[in-house]
């Protein structure tokens, strides 16, 4: 292949990356198989943060993780435990209103993932679920995904 159809080919590849949303993830499910789709990490109260999917035929589960955002500083001390507020809402696309759960957690400088909604949905349907943390003084910037159940 000589290189200008080289280029062609990379340019074609980019351009249909290029057109797919980043926060849509299209699971193709069978019922004994389970799927696990993460959405972009985010930063919320200095935490590192993401909300993720497990799909498993048409059953959802979606729960969010939180981590350091980075490494401590060398020759600092370990960050002591935290009390987070977290708020993981799941809703179906165009459907009904959002299954929300709000529950306090203590982060210890281990990743954390909070677990609790479960959904059966649809084939066809795209499911959104969007994940918030808090801690005094700042205040929840959610991070969102979806999935969009095929079957």
């Amino acid at each position: 292949m000589n290189r200008l159809a080289l280029l062609a080919a990379g340019a074609a590849s980019l351009a249909i990356y290029a057109i797919t949303p980043a926060s849509a993830a299209v699971a193709q499910t069978d019922t004994s198989e389970t799927v696990t789709s993460c959405g972009n990490s985010g930063l919320q109260a200095g935490l590192a943060t993401r909300v993720c999917a497990e799909i498993s035929g048409t059953t959802v589960e979606f729960y969010g993780t939180v981590g350091l955002a980075g490494p401590p500083s060398p020759g600092s001390p370990a960050p002591g435990a935290k009390e987070l507020f977290t708020t993981l809402s799941v809703e179906v696309v165009g459907g009904t209103t959002p299954a929300t759960q709000t529950k306090p957690v203590i982060f210890a400088s281990s990743n954390l993932e909070v677990h609790g909604l479960v959904s059966t949905v649809p084939c066809g349907s795209t499911v959104r679920g969007t994940f918030g943390v808090a801690s005094f003084p700042w205040t929840a910037r959610p991070v969102v995904h979806e999935v969009t159940i095929t079957c």
